[in-house]
């Protein structure tokens, strides 16, 4: 109903990545350990350069740590591995903390400018409440992949923002952070559309 980026892409993508997750698991690095680097990675980039403002640094780090994603799925597939449950866990928790340590990160540079603290704080909420509908939909059996801003199309908004502003554009970071929130909450009401329709 609303393809995101992520399923529209898929395919062509898989097969620009495959020959280098091939390469990485010839020398040892497994899908696990790729998704916990890149979890670490912008953890300590969003507490380190993000927080001092150093914003366009930062973000060029997290837009290539962010690739980790690309990779782990393909390698999991590739390799086989018999520890798809944990590794699904392991994706979707340091997902999380990642998304959040990014907003904490610009949290703590911008926290004496109300609207963008605020509006910072907000999608800190809901960017954890997205994905928990879809969680507890699922438990319930309830299909609920859908919504106009899935992490992909949230993550790209709110770095484009803090890359923008890192460059000297200075309503960027309030101008995506309003966007996002705006699509962030119409996400989360589909979703909820979604599971209400489904348990009637």
């Amino acid at each position: 109903m609303y393809p995101m980026i992520q399923n529209r892409l898929r395919a062509p993508v898989t097969r620009l990545i495959t020959p280098v997750c091939e390469y990485l698991l010839r020398r040892g690095l497994t899908a696990n350990m790729l998704t916990t680097i890149g979890a670490v990675g912008v953890v300590a980039v969003s507490f380190s350069l993000l927080s001092s403002g150093q914003l366009f640094t930062g973000t060029l780090w997290i837009a290539f740590l962010a690739l980790s994603d690309l990779f782990d799925g393909t390698m999991a597939r590739i390799s086989k591995s018999n520890d798809s449950k944990w590794g699904a866990f392991l994706d979707s928790t340091l997902d999380r903390i990642s998304d959040a340590a990014i907003c904490i990160g610009l949290w703590l540079y911008f926290r004496d400018e109300n609207l963008i603290s605020s509006l910072l704080l907000l999608n800190l909420f809901l960017g954890g409440l997205i994905p928990y509908i879809r969680a507890r939909a699922e438990a319930l059996s309830i299909k609920c992949d859908i919504g106009i801003a899935e992490r992909v199309e949230r993550l790209i908004i709110i770095l484009v923002g803090s890359g923008l502003y890192g460059l000297g554009l200075a309503s960027a970071m309030l101008v995506s952070l309003l966007v996002l929130t705006i699509l962030s909450a119409i996400t989360v009401i589909q979703r909820i559309r979604v599971v209400y329709q489904a348990g009637r």
